[in-house]
């Protein structure tokens, strides 16, 4: 379909008049030596790599900081917390919860914050909280659509390895005799104060975005947008908060069908990750040992996040079907801790390692939201309503582990079975709807023609959402 010249938007900046520090996310670099730059596919290459290099690891050490503190409350069980607090009934179950209202209440200060502050350093500064939402903005920043599954996937291995890693820690701190200090306080202390050293890192080296990126050149940051433009989700257009945005957040389908997905897995992972401890407990092994045995949890997430996030990466158009492989896979997992006999420790096992891997569908989700929602504004309001989405399902999950059931949890398995079916379902459901909405789309519009690289500076500096730009079609 042929392009029309058509007038700027009226808050949209002439390219020719973008000049040198005219947006935040400009300062360091002019925007005509964007367009003026000529890439190589050798020179295109070196970017990647240098930002491979740089971001991945800083991203998936800090990861792997704070989800081994999020594992710290589940561990702490085979410490006697609950005997030490002389917690009753539900009051662990609530203690669980009261952590995801704090983050739940923080959600949407943060989508606004992401918006008007410099996202580098606002992260450091939260880095107990936003991370998630937070690394999958700056992953939409630096990265092609076809790149951001395998990248998401990269610093999101840090999840995994919290897994492993975090037993042995568990384990360790486990061996030590300390009257003034509980273990698990120990715990928690330890863990709590390396990620928060951790933060000062990311507010010196983590960049806000491309054009601000102390490891590039200004002809390699030229190239790091340029590579970049053909997304057209508005990852430049920083700085300002569009509330009409957030009102076309609201009312887009896509963001209510990947918030009920979100809700619904989270029942699962709410409990799993609260009870995992005591579950392996029940197995029948010690309380030492549950800590080391929970270490293959986490290789198998890493297995199903490789093989699965990498098939997206090299398959187009695969990255639902990946989501609804994995989440299968973490229900037959369930099936098998709920079915099997209490004597058959290696089969129950076996389905808490699978149960678990419904997790390896984070980075595909957050890609899902860098890759099909454009507009920064509206990018980090669906990203807010997901994190309030894995926040309830966080707080209501571990409600359905009564403490009657312990260490079997059968309404609770249950729970989490059922949450992981209607996971599925919205899944599928987001996939017809993107399936129609692209259709519709050609239909109208007719096919995405290619765009001249002036075109697609022109739609990225637009400050339009997805469902503005004529030319943009979503990615399964």
């Amino acid at each position: 379909m042929e392009k029309k010249d058509m007038p700027p938007d009226q808050d949209t900046p002439g390219l020719d008049m973008v000049k040198m520090g005219s947006t935040p996310a400009a300062r360091d670099v002019d925007f005509g030596q964007v367009l003026e730059t000529t890439s190589t596919p050798e020179l295109e290459r070196k970017v990647l790599w240098k930002l491979d290099l740089y971001l991945i690891p800083l991203m998936g050490f800090c990861y792997m900081l704070q989800y081994m503190d999020k594992l710290a409350l589940s561990q702490a069980t085979l410490f006697n917390l609950a005997e030490d607090l002389n917690l009753q009934g539900t009051e662990y179950n609530w203690s669980s919860a009261i952590f995801y209202f704090g983050y739940f209440a923080w959600s949407w200060p943060s989508s606004y914050l992401v918006v008007r502050l410099p996202l580098g350093k606002y992260l450091g500064m939260a880095v107990f909280a936003s991370i998630a939402p937070g690394f999958a903005l700056i992953t939409g920043m630096f990265y092609k659509r076809e790149e951001q599954p395998a990248r998401q996937a990269a610093w999101f291995i840090g999840n995994s390895i919290a897994t492993v890693i975090g037993g042995l820690v568990a384990y360790g701190i486990g061996l030590i005799h300390n009257n003034t200090v509980n273990n698990w306080q120990l715990l928690f202390l330890i863990l709590g104060a390396i990620t928060s050293g951790y933060g000062f890192i990311l507010i010196a080296f983590l960049p806000d975005s491309p054009a601000k990126s102390i490891f590039l050149d200004k002809t390699e940051k030229a190239v790091a947008i340029q590579r970049t433009l053909s997304n057209k989700t508005g990852v430049l257009d920083t700085g300002k908060f569009r509330w009409g945005q957030v009102w076309m957040a609201v009312k887009d389908p896509q963001t209510w069908l990947l918030v009920l997905y979100t809700l619904c897995v989270n029942f699962c992972n709410g409990g799993i990750t609260s009870f995992s401890s005591i579950i392996i407990n029940g197995f029948g092994f010690s309380k030492l040992q549950s800590l080391l045995i929970q270490m293959p949890i986490g290789a198998a997430q890493l297995v199903f996040l490789v093989l699965t996030s990498g098939f997206a990466t090299l398959v187009r158009q695969t990255r639902i079907f990946m989501m609804i492989l994995n989440t299968t896979v973490s229900m037959i997992g369930m099936i098998l801790i709920w079915k099997l006999g209490a004597d058959n420790q290696a089969g129950k096992m076996t389905g808490l390692c699978l149960g678990a891997v419904f997790a390896a569908n984070i980075p595909l989700s957050l890609s899902l939201i860098s890759s099909n929602v454009a507009g920064f504004t509206k990018k980090s309001t669906v990203s807010a309503l997901m994190f309030a989405a894995y926040c309830i399902g966080n707080i209501v999950g571990p409600q359905f582990f009564l403490p009657k059931e312990k260490p079997v949890y059968a309404t609770g398995i249950k729970a989490a079975m059922s949450g992981l079916i209607f996971g599925i379902f919205f899944l599928i459901c987001l996939y017809v709807y993107y399936v129609y909405e692209n259709n519709r789309r050609d239909r109208v519009y007719g096919s995405t023609a290619e765009l001249t690289e002036r075109e697609e500076l022109q739609d990225e500096f637009s400050n339009k959402t997805d469902h503005e730009i004529e030319s943009f079609r979503y990615v399964l």
